[in-house]
C-alpha cells in the first residue's frame, strides 16, 4: 500500500538503498530537480519569516500594544509550541486529504492568521493567531518535505530536502533582516500584511506545479501510519534532530552577549555576524542535502563531529573578534548542514508513515531549540557568563553523535546479514 508522498525504493530493502548510497551505487540524479521543489522551498521561506521576525520588532510591538518586551516575545514562544504540537496533529489530521489541498489550505490558514495579526489589537488575539499560524506552519512543512522527495525520487531527496531547507535558512539571510528593516520603516504591521500577501501568491503556485495524488492515496490510514514508527531508527534520527538543532541554537541565540562582551565586536555590528551564521547555513544545507545522497552517514556524522570543535572552540577563542567571526560562520555551515539529510533519512526509515515521520522531525527541531535555548539561559546567568551558551551547546551537540554513529553501525550490519 502506497501513502502520500511515499518515496520508499521498492527496489531495494530495508536500509539496502542507504548502504548501497553510501558505497557511491546509488542510482544517476537528475540533472535538475523538478520546479515544484523550488516552490516549496519558497513556502518554507514565507514560514522561517514569520516564526523569526517577531524578535526584530519586539520593542514596536510591545509599545503600540502596552506590553512589556519580556511579554511582547511570547509571539515567539508561542509560535515554538505550536509548531512543536502542530506539525504531527496537522499531519495526522489532513492525512487523507489530497498533498496539494493541504500545502493551499496551510498557506490559507497562514495568510489569513497574518491578517488577523496586522489588524488586531488585543495581545491575547495576536497569541491565538501566532499559534494558529504555527499549526498551519507546521502541517505545511511536513507535506512539503514529503512531496519535495517524492517529485525529487529517491536519488536526489537529499538534494531536494537541503533546497526546501535552504528556503528556510535564507529567511534568517533575507526575510527576518528586511522584515525588521520594514517594520522600522511602516511599522510593525507592515511585514505581516506581506507575508499574508504572499502566502496568497505562494498558494497559487502550489495549485499549479504540485501534482494530483495516485489514485490509491486515500487508503492510508493513521493506525497504518502510527505502526509505520515502531522503526528504532527513526528514533535514533529524531534525537539526532532535537540534539544537533538544539546545541547549536543553545549557542546562537544568545550568541550577541558573547560577541558584545567576549570578543568586544560593536554592538552594531552583530547583524552582520548573525548574517554570516546565516549564509553559512544556508551553505551548509545545499551543500549537505546534495553530499547526503551519497554518503548519508558519513555526512551526519561528520557535521554533528564539526559543530562540536567548532562551539569548543568558541568556548576557548571567543576572546578573538575575527576568529569568532569565522568560527561562527562555520558553526552555521557544520552545524544545520546535516538537517536536510536527517529529515530524509527519517522519511525512509519511517516506510508507510512518510507524513507523519517528516512532522516529527519539525517537533524535534523545534523541541531541541526550545530545550537548547532554555538551558542556554540558565547557564548565561550563571558563573560562566557569555561563554555559557557555548559551553552548553558544545555538550549537546557532542550527543549528536551518538545516535547518527548508532545508525551507521545499524545499517553496516543490515547490509552485512545477507551476505552471511
Amino acid at each position: 500500500m502506497r501513502t502520500r508522498g511515499e518515496v520508499v525504493e521498492r527496489s531495494a530493502g530495508p536500509g539496502e538503498a542507504d548502504t548501497l548510497a553510501e558505497r557511491g551505487q546509488s542510482p544517476a540524479r537528475p540533472a535538475r530537480l523538478p520546479l515544484v521543489v523550488y516552490v516549496l522551498a519558497v513556502g518554507t521561506f514565507l514560514m522561517l519569516t514569520t516564526e523569526f521576525v517577531v524578535a526584530g520588532l519586539l520593542p514596536e510591538i510591545a509599545g503600540d500594544l502596552r506590553v512589556s518586551v519580556p511579554q511582547a516575545g511570547l509571539l515567539i514562544t508561542v509560535f515554538a509550541v505550536g509548531m512543536i504540537i502542530g506539525a504531527p496533529l496537522m499531519a495526522m489530521l489532513t492525512l487523507r486529504l489530497p498533498t496539494r489541498l493541504t500545502l493551499m489550505l496551510a498557506l490559507g490558514v497562514f495568510a489569513a492568521g497574518h491578517l488577523i495579526v496586522a489588524v488586531g489589537s488585543s495581545f491575547a488575539l495576536l497569541l491565538a493567531a501566532r499559534f494558529v499560524t504555527a499549526l498551519a506552519t507546521g502541517a505545511f512543512w511536513a507535506v512539503a518535505n514529503v512531496a519535495a522527495s517524492r517529485a525529487a525520487g529517491p536519488a536526489a531527496s537529499s538534494r531536494a530536502l537541503g533546497l526546501v531547507g535552504a528556503g528556510g535558512m535564507l529567511a534568517n539571510v533575507v526575510g527576518v533582516p528586511l522584515g525588521a528593516f520594514a517594520g522600522q520603516l511602516v511599522g510593525w504591521r507592515g511585514p505581516f500584511w506581506a507575508l499574508a500577501v504572499l502566502a496568497v501568491a505562494a498558494a497559487a503556485l502550489i495549485a499549479r506545479t504540485v501534482p494530483h495524488d495516485g489514485p490509491d492515496h486515500g487508503t492510508v490510514s493513521v493506525r497504518s501510519e502510527v505502526t509505520a514508527l515502531r522503526s528504532g531508527r527513526l528514533w535514533l534520527v529524531l534525537a539526532a534532530c532535537a540534539t544537533t538543532t538544539g546545541g547549536v541554537l543553545a549557542a546562537y541565540s544568545y550568541i550577541a552577549p558573547l560577541l558584545t562582551g567576549r570578543a568586544g565586536i560593536a554592538a552594531g555590528l552583530v547583524p552582520l555576524v548573525l548574517v554570516g551564521f546565516g549564509i553559512g547555513a544556508l551553505a551548509g544545507s545545499l551543500v549537505g542535502g546534495r553530499l547526503g545522497d551519497a554518503r548519508p552517514h558519513t555526512v551526519t556524522i561528520a557535521a554533528a563531529a564539526g559543530a562540536t570543535v567548532l562551539l569548543l572552540a568558541i568556548c576557548l577563542l571567543s576572546g578573538d573578534a575575527w576568529a569568532t567571526v569565522v568560527l561562527v560562520a562555520l558553526l552555521g555551515f557544520f552545524g544545520l548542514g546535516a538537517n536536510p539529510v536527517l529529515i530524509s533519512l527519517s522519511v525512509r526509515f519511517a516506510g508507510q508513515a512518510p507524513t507523519l515521520a517528516s512532522a516529527l522531525t519539525v517537533s524535534a527541531f523545534n523541541l531541541g531549540t526550545a530545550a537548547g535555548s532554555w538551558i542556554a539561559g540558565r547557564a548565561l546567568d550563571s558563573s560562566l557568563e557569555a561563554v555559557g551558551p557555548a559551553v552548553v551547546g558544545t555538550a549537546i551537540a557532542a550527543l549528536t553523535l551518538i545516535p547518527t554513529i548508532m545508525i551507521a553501525v545499524i545499517q553496516r550490519r543490515r547490509a552485512a546479514a545477507p551476505a552471511r
